[in-house]
């Protein structure tokens, strides 16, 4: 019996592939969502050397994720960015 799949089998081919990559994946999920006040830096860390956080973070953006720390940004950071886009 082998892992469990973070991701639907069937959706590892198309929208989310990029996920399978995905160094957080790897690591503690609570650090990719710290509470408020929290810490970010370690999440961020590993964003940082992560090959897919440019995947992550236009996954983030086209699906309005408003918690935790995705493409190596926080919600407020998003925020900011999305503003400056329009």
């Amino acid at each position: 019996m082998g892992l469990p799949a973070l991701v639907p089998t069937e959706e590892i081919e198309g929208e989310l592939a990029w996920q399978v990559d995905a160094l957080c994946a790897q690591t503690d999920p609570e650090a990719f969502f710290p509470e408020k006040g929290g810490s970010t830096r370690d999440a961020k860390k590993v964003c940082g050397a992560c090959n897919v956080k440019q995947e992550c973070l236009e996954y983030a953006l086209g699906n309005d994720e408003r918690f935790g720390i995705w493409g190596g940004l926080s919600e407020r950071e998003r925020r900011k960015l999305r503003k400056r886009a329009l």
